[in-house]
């Protein structure tokens, strides 16, 4: 019998030490980076114990009668190690089933870890779902570079990359992100009337439990003029911001950065993630900011979201 207990803070200790044992999480489920964001959602994780042993985790939050994993995070699903096996997935997903009945749910959105990120292949959860009647609700397309199988760069990206060469572009990752993030977010204010998801000093904070968090900046006369923010999650490195002034987009200086990325994180990791070129549970494509990250020789990986009516 697996018993369902409900996260609280003096789990974290355990729940950091299983995700980092874990076969399918990454640093964004640790509670350290998790729990920057506790004031804007209801904790809802859940933990699986069999014989009083942690099998699972799942990050997650309440909102009304629905669970979300984790509508804070890009992706949330079930965390388990290399011992977690398909029955046991059919096992934690009954349980689970009660337990959220019992409490009063009557739906879960559902946000798998995709492959990509996985040391080992972890795509039990989705067979149980197929099993419980989940339905695909949304489907997210990033695009991902094979660093190990690189395709080649389009003509006009590597064009992009020289002409910010010419023009005497340097790249430097650097520690400090309060140049960069004025960038960022003077364009996100421009552009769309959006602050950055994360504040300066959220990411600042992040950063400094998180070294796998890299910031790379170009840089002309002493002046920012663009930037990349990457999670190194394994064998992943993820992009989580981009961003240039109009200069830096003039002169190329996104595309120089990630020649200088690619050559930085290739011996490290196997994918380069742009991350997601889709909105609306995947409805809208945005064709020009795909087009520029496929250009990088990127092609297509999906972000699942299932919906299960309880």
């Amino acid at each position: 019998m697996i018993e369902v207990r409900r996260y609280n803070p003096d789990d974290a200790d355990r729940w950091n030490s299983f995700v980092a044992e874990s076969k399918n999480g990454t640093f964004l489920l640790d509670r350290r980076y998790m729990d920057y964001h506790a004031d804007r959602f209801t904790d809802y994780s859940l933990l699986f114990y069999l014989d009083d042993k942690l099998v699972a985790l799942l990050p997650a939050n309440v909102q009304g009668d629905i669970l979300f994993s984790h509508g804070g995070l890009t992706y949330g699903g079930l965390v388990t190690t290399d011992k977690f096996k398909t029955v046991d997935a059919l096992d934690v997903f009954t349980y689970l089933r009660k337990h959220l009945l019992l409490e009063g749910f009557e739906r879960v959105i559902y946000k798998p870890c995709p492959w990509i990120y996985h040391s080992l292949p972890s795509e039990e959860d989705l067979y149980a779902l197929f099993r419980f009647g989940a339905r695909l609700a949304g489907r997210d397309v990033a695009t991902v570079v094979d660093l190990h199988n690189m395709l080649p760069m389009t003509t006009l990206r590597r064009r992009q990359a020289k002409k910010a060469l010419d023009n005497g572009v340097t790249i430097s990752r650097e520690n400090g992100f309060s140049k960069f993030w004025k960038v960022l977010d003077d364009n996100l204010m421009q552009r769309y009337g959006v602050h950055p998801v994360h504040t300066l000093d959220e990411i600042s904070l992040l950063a400094s439990r998180f070294p796998d968090i890299e910031l790379y900046e170009a840089h002309l006369g002493g002046e920012t003029i663009g930037g990349v923010v990457l999670y190194v999650c394994g064998k992943v490195a993820h992009v989580q911001y981009i961003s240039a002034n109009e200069l830096g987009k003039k002169i190329g200086a996104i595309d120089l950065i990630f020649n200088r990325i690619i050559d930085a994180v290739k011996l490290r990791c196997r994918y380069l993630d742009f991350g997601k070129s889709t909105e609306q549970f995947g409805y809208f494509l945005n064709k020009g900011l795909i087009f520029q990250k496929e250009g990088f020789g990127g092609r297509a990986v999906c972000y699942d979201t299932y919906e299960w009516t309880l």
